[in-house]
């Protein structure tokens, strides 16, 4: 019985070793690239032609470059009120579909839901064409609706909140309805408290996507005032030309508001996916 106490132990210390080894190896594949950015970014455009990590002279002159010569400042905070509006509207017409699909008795609901579900294979390139061509007949290009409005339906946030409310107690509805609660009282009083966790993750995962978009924003942008912070990175990039270091500036410049949403909001995410029953 001791050895084979032992031998589960030690295929317990192997097991646990070989994905401590694996975590490394992702996390190497990660932060390698992230860190000859910043390498680059402190180097002198002079040197940034020569494939080391040494830096003869570090500077921070690329970054003041960049927040000196460009509006990146400006890109930021239209990337924000995107994002945001963008995050925003996605938690409300998800969640709203979502409650009607999992509390709601009606004809042919299961067939709505797996049309639903059956967005999620339709790429969003295909839609570009239909999308460009309806805001430039409502006179809403070149502005934040024109790219907020079609990232908001998002049928992967309509599944998450749905395996979210229904793993949640009927009885604390039922209790409701015998006061004389509605369905819109149910939901605002009742569910959305309760579902958190699942509000945290669409909510962040929408955010980072919206601040990620590049085609889309591109296509329909090309105020600068207004431009994100992508597009305007793009826009950098083809000024700065073979100046390196100004270019992976702008990239990690662009790339912290993203870092602080995950360090920040980890737990949240984890807890919403947990809870939606996306777990496996």
């Amino acid at each position: 019985m001791t050895d084979l106490a032992q031998r589960a132990e030690t295929r317990v210390k192997l097991f646990n070793r070989i994905c401590f080894g694996v975590l490394i190896a992702f996390a190497l594949l990660w932060l390698v690239p992230l860190a000859w950015a910043l390498d680059t970014a402190l180097k002198p455009n002079s040197e940034t032609t020569r494939t080391t990590w040494a830096i003869s002279d570090p500077t921070l002159d690329a970054f003041s470059r960049v927040l000196r010569d460009t509006d990146i400042l400006t890109w930021f905070g239209s990337s924000l009120f995107i994002s945001t509006l963008t995050a925003v509207g996605t938690v409300l017409v998800a969640s709203l579909a979502a409650y009607a699909l999992s509390r709601m008795r009606f004809r042919y609901r299961n067939v709505v839901f797996w049309l639903v579900l059956a967005g999620i294979m339709i790429p969003g390139q295909v839609l570009i064409v239909p999308w460009f061509r309806e805001f430039d007949a409502l006179g809403l290009l070149n502005t934040w609706w024109a790219v907020s409005l079609p990232q908001i339906p998002t049928a992967i946030a309509v599944f998450i909140f749905k395996q979210f409310f229904d793993g949640l107690p009927r009885e604390l509805e039922e209790v409701a309805r015998m006061d004389g609660a509605g369905y819109l009282r149910i939901y605002r009083k009742i569910i959305m408290p309760l579902a958190r966790p699942a509000v945290a993750a669409v909510a962040i995962f929408t955010f980072v996507t919206s601040w990620n978009d590049l085609l889309w924003p591109l296509l329909v942008l090309s105020n600068p005032d207004i431009m994100t912070v992508p597009v305007g990175l793009a826009t950098v990039q083809g000024a700065f030309g073979i100046r390196y270091a100004d270019t992976m500036a702008s990239a990690i410049l662009g790339a912290i508001p993203l870092v602080a949403v995950f360090l920040l909001f980890q737990r949240h995410i984890v807890e919403g996916i947990a809870g939606s029953g996306l777990k496996g």
